[in-house]
């Protein structure tokens, strides 16, 4: 498959129409009609269903879609890093994460990259551990903010000096809001929100095989989404600390799970990955940011640290 060919078919299935797809990318109607037959030929899948005013794409242009998206954007990201080789100013960092405040760490390594390095600039991707890791296994992203397990034979990491504890969110009008705490056995009663990695990961960790059995009515992949869900009524969800969305009158609270059970998190990156000067740089002011002096200095990192130790020690009193 030629680059060239993918960029037609992308903007065909965008545009859903390939006269107006080849009259964007300066092409003539047959040439286009006639590269993305030979596309579907060379892959033996139909690609698109026509008629007369339309294109709509077939399960194979559907995948095809997803993958074409992922290799010309790292097509597009590959010559622009060979063009900044010379220079970091100016590059790109692209980071995959987990929604959760520890990224200020990864945040404020960058902010100090900024000072030297003005014109250098960050993406910034959430998702759950499949999607990051997906992600950064084909180049995507240069590193990936996780939590809990990672495959340590396939990446490199730096372990962030935060651990988050999990609870629920719920509305402040609720009943159950007088609750200092939940434990698993008041979930189980409960209609649950959950991310759709928790679901099959922790969750399994925490219920054995009993997740068929709990009432989970709606996943998520960002928790502002959740947030008003259960705004809403629609349930509890299940998510770490500190991620409830700042919004007048949303008035939502967190409770923690008890017995605690917390995540831990990480900044990983591929094994014997070839990082470009941007991302090595940032790797450089992480590690730097990351000392035990530089972690001490930082009074927000402090407060945090602090407010959880407080969770612990009110649950030894219980």
């Amino acid at each position: 498959m030629e680059l060239r060919v993918l960029r037609y078919f992308l903007e065909a299935a965008r545009e859903e129409n390939i006269t107006r797809a080849a009259r964007k990318l300066h092409v003539s109607q047959p040439t286009m009609s006639k590269q993305l037959k030979d596309l579907e030929n060379e892959l033996g899948q139909q690609l698109f269903v026509r008629t007369n005013y339309a294109i709509k794409l077939t399960d194979a242009g559907l995948f095809l879609k997803k993958r074409a998206e992922e290799i010309l954007n790292l097509s597009d990201r590959t010559e622009r890093a060979f063009r900044s080789l010379d220079t970091i100013d100016g590059g790109e960092i692209h980071i995959g994460s987990a929604e959760t405040e520890v990224f200020s760490y990864l945040s404020c390594a960058f902010h100090k990259l900024q000072l030297t390095y003005p014109h250098i600039r960050l993406h910034v991707t959430s998702g759950n551990l499949s999607d990051l890791t997906e992600s950064l296994d084909t180049g995507i992203f240069d590193f990936a903010l996780v939590s809990d397990f990672i495959n340590t034979d396939k990446y490199n990491f730096l372990d962030l000096p935060m651990v988050h504890h999990w609870g629920i969110i719920l509305r402040t009008d609720d009943s159950l809001a007088q609750k200092p705490y939940f434990t698993i056995d008041d979930l189980r009663s409960l209609p649950l929100i959950c991310s759709r990695q928790g679901l099959s990961q922790l969750m399994a960790s925490w219920f054995g095989h009993d997740t068929d059995q709990l009432r989970v009515v709606a996943t998520y992949n960002l928790i502002f989404n959740a947030a008003i869900m259960v705004r809403s009524h629609v349930g509890y969800a299940i998510t770490f600390d500190n991620l409830i969305p700042n919004i007048p009158g949303y008035d939502l609270c967190f409770r923690p799970l008890y017995p605690l059970k917390q995540s831990t998190l990480k900044v990983i990156w591929k094994k014997y990955q070839q990082f470009t000067p941007q991302a090595a740089a940032l790797l450089t002011e992480l590690r730097h940011t990351l000392t035990p002096e530089n972690i001490h200095s930082n009074s927000t990192s402090l407060n945090n640290i602090h407010s959880k130790k407080t969770i612990t020690k009110d649950f030894t009193d219980i």
